[in-house]
């Protein structure tokens, strides 16, 4: 089983730009909230979520497509593969999330750059960030505009959730690695 640890060392091998490690940390703490909430392998959720995006660097234009060999040459289980190519169902995969994990991943990918965005602008970052503050950044289309929000709300359906709740259990996860994920705020209100 995919530990954290070895999620870590072999995200670093192909990942080297700050905002993408951040971006593969905000998921890998988010699918730990998620997993607490369905009674699942927590570490092993959030080393899934730190890996998913691991080809995204170097081939950005075709990504998950040098996915699979290396990961699988690595040791990686086959289904925590697949786990990682589900994210991408209907972009650039045609493999569709299934279990809890995979509808998970799917639907937290973009709804950390929503949170992440919004916590920015907060003084005290995402340490008091509420749902309902979250949910009017997310109506507001021009706010983080490049987070598929069709692509979260479909997840949500996937998961048989609604979005606040699904959103709830993100900014928990990704509160307790606050430091971490450089959302502990500046103590200024920032504007867009």
């Amino acid at each position: 089983m995919l530990t954290l640890e070895r999620a870590k060392e072999l995200n670093a091998t192909m990942v080297t730009e700050d905002h993408l490690i951040l971006h593969a940390l905000n998921v890998c703490y988010a699918m730990g909230a998620m997993a607490a909430h369905f009674g699942e392998d927590v570490e092993h959720w959030q080393a899934i979520g730190m890996l998913h995006d691991y080809d995204y660097e170097k081939y950005p234009d075709e990504h998950l497509r040098h996915t699979e060999e290396p990961l699988l040459a690595a040791g990686v289980e086959p289904e925590e593969v697949r786990a990682i190519l589900s994210h991408g169902y209907g972009i650039c995969t045609d493999v569709k999330p299934e279990t809890n994990l995979e509808k998970s991943l799917f639907t937290v990918d973009e709804l950390t750059g929503i949170i992440q965005a919004c916590a920015r602008m907060r003084p005290n970052g995402i340490q008091d960030l509420e749902v309902k503050s979250l949910m009017k950044k997310f109506k507001d289309k021009r706010f983080a505009a490049k987070c598929n929000r069709e692509l979260i709300l479909k997840g949500c359906e996937m998961l048989g959730m609604d979005l606040p709740e699904v959103a709830g259990i993100c900014i928990e996860g990704m509160k307790e690695h606050a430091d971490e994920l450089q959302l502990m705020g500046s103590g200024e209100e920032k504007t867009v």
